[in-house]
């Protein structure tokens, strides 16, 4: 399954990096701003786990977080990655996006070790593309550390060390029942400053940040900073229960820790093949939630809706359409798109599922194999917007939306697949009676409520047809993810 590939804001990942003889760099990400969502219960991760990982009571009263640190900072260890060059490699800041070729690099970042053989889990991004890495223990020793595997999908790696007798390991906890608000601390090597210690609370759960079909980013105001990258964050318990990962540029009290239910799930595949692999069919979805189910219609309240199918995907071959509704997987309800989204995920390439569809008013099945989930590359460059349409485009005072019809010509301008016909959205009025926040320039309205939009006067029906109250299914292409999908408006007549 696919998601929306964000890429306008930048935000700042977590490890520091040299580069000689040029000097101090900030690597970074480009995040968009996530949106507002609710927290929703999350079903706990497959896999194995460690034997580290307990389950000991919460302690009751205020969280001493001295007694914490003092027995998990030996486990937290400091790491070096050098790289001779040789290798493109990207460096962005917040004012540059350039490449360098060639030229020596080294960063650092934080890790932890996970069991006394010397497996130690960090980020993908802290030992990307090294020749050698550096792993200096809370005792002072420095050891070679090898690669074990990677995941650059949620951005988590494995290493170990060997030769340094049994280590101290940190207890893994569970980060499905991290709740909102809980007291968290940080341990790493923010900008060399080694085992510092923060503490703050937990201030969201799931996160979306580059992937939005896979992140479920823990999100936390425990101050963090570069070279915090890969370093444990801990419950009042002394568990670990996320991986810090990411800031965000804008802020110094937003930071993002991958869940350690995401790294525990895939330890067996990196110990054992060094890569993750993920069953993939070729959809972006959306919840059903009640306005969706008004606006088109359904005759359920649950599942994922599919918004767009990928050509020549699994879905594509078995039969899947925009507008079906994924009710279940091998007869398990789905109830979220994440749900469904976990489940083919946690499945290998080659394996089928069967799921069960709502297409219309009729119940359908629909076999599907499997694939290998593709690498999430950074996002294409949006289609460009012209500057000013030929003609003044027709402007709905209720929506505050200006649109213009999309013709042969400013199809081929912006490169859109021949089957997107419609109207581009020009311009957002944000101070409309309706104002629709998800709606943004460039989106090609094709169908509202499932009925087809062709020219302004198709859309101008349809909404003076529209009551206070009503809900509106916007069903259209975004050049900027180059994906269809549905943007929800409610009317209002104020």
């Amino acid at each position: 399954m696919t998601g929306p590939r964000p890429y306008v804001v930048l935000f700042v990942a977590l490890s520091s990096a040299a580069s000689f003889p040029a000097g101090m760099t900030v690597a970074a990400r480009p995040i968009a701003d996530p949106p507002p969502s609710a927290a929703v219960p999350k079903p706990r991760s497959p896999g194995a786990l460690p034997a580290s990982r307990t389950s000991a009571a919460v302690p009751a009263g205020p969280p001493n977080f001295a007694d914490v640190v003092e027995r998990l900072n030996t486990a937290v260890v400091n790491i070096d990655a050098a790289s001779r060059g040789g290798r493109e490699r990207r460096q962005v800041d917040e004012s540059a996006d350039s490449r360098e070729f060639g030229v020596p690099h080294q960063g650092s970042g934080s890790g932890f070790v996970i069991d006394r053989d010397g497996f130690i889990l960090t980020n993908h991004h802290v030992i990307e593309d090294a020749d050698r890495i550096t792993v200096t223990l809370a005792d002072g020793r420095a050891l070679r550390g090898t690669l074990v595997g990677s995941d650059p999908a949620i951005d988590v790696a494995l290493l170990r060390v060997s030769g340094a007798g049994p280590l101290p390991e940190a207890p893994l906890g569970n980060s499905d029942e991290l709740r909102v608000g809980e007291w968290v601390c940080a341990i790493g090597n923010p900008l060399g400053y080694v085992h510092s210690v923060t503490v703050g609370v937990v201030s969201f759960i799931g996160r979306k940040l580059f992937d939005a079909s896979l992140d479920d980013y823990i999100q936390t105001d425990a101050a963090i900073n570069l070279g915090n990258s890969g370093g444990p964050l801990i419950n009042a318990r002394g568990e670990v229960i996320g991986i810090n990962a990411a800031i965000s540029s804008r802020a110094n009290n937003i930071g993002f820790a991958v869940p350690i239910n995401q790294a525990v799930a895939i330890l067996e595949q990196l110990k054992t093949r060094g890569r993750v692999s993920r069953g993939f069919i070729g959809v972006t979805l959306i919840d059903v939630n009640a306005d969706l189910q008004r606006s088109l219609g359904l005759s359920v309240s649950r599942g994922a809706l599919v918004q767009d199918v990928r050509a020549d995907s699994p879905a594509e071959r078995a039969g899947i359409r925009p507008y079906d509704v994924i009710l279940t997987v091998d007869g398990r309800e789905i109830w979220t798109n994440e749900e469904l989204i976990r489940d083919i995920s946690g499945r290998l390439p080659g394996t089928s599922a069967r799921l069960e569809l709502l297409r219309g008013d009729r119940r359908e099945a629909a076999q599907v194999k499997l694939t290998e989930r593709p690498r999430l590359d950074a996002a294409d460059e949006p289609s460009p917007l012209p500057r000013r349409p030929a003609d003044p485009p027709p402007d709905d005072p209720t929506l505050g939306l200006s649109v213009r019809e999309v013709d042969a010509v400013l199809a081929k301008r912006m490169d859109l697949p021949a089957s997107v016909q419609g109207l581009l959205v020009m311009r957002v009025d944000p101070a409309a009676a309706s104002f629709v926040p998800a709606m943004r320039r460039g989106f090609v309205i094709m169908e509202v409520n499932r009925q087809p939009v062709r020219t302004a006067g198709d859309l101008q029906r349809l909404l003076a047809a529209a009551h206070t109250g009503d809900v509106l299914a916007f069903y259209g292409y975004d050049p900027a993810v180059r994906q269809r999908g549905i943007v929800m408006a409610t009317v209002d007549g104020r």
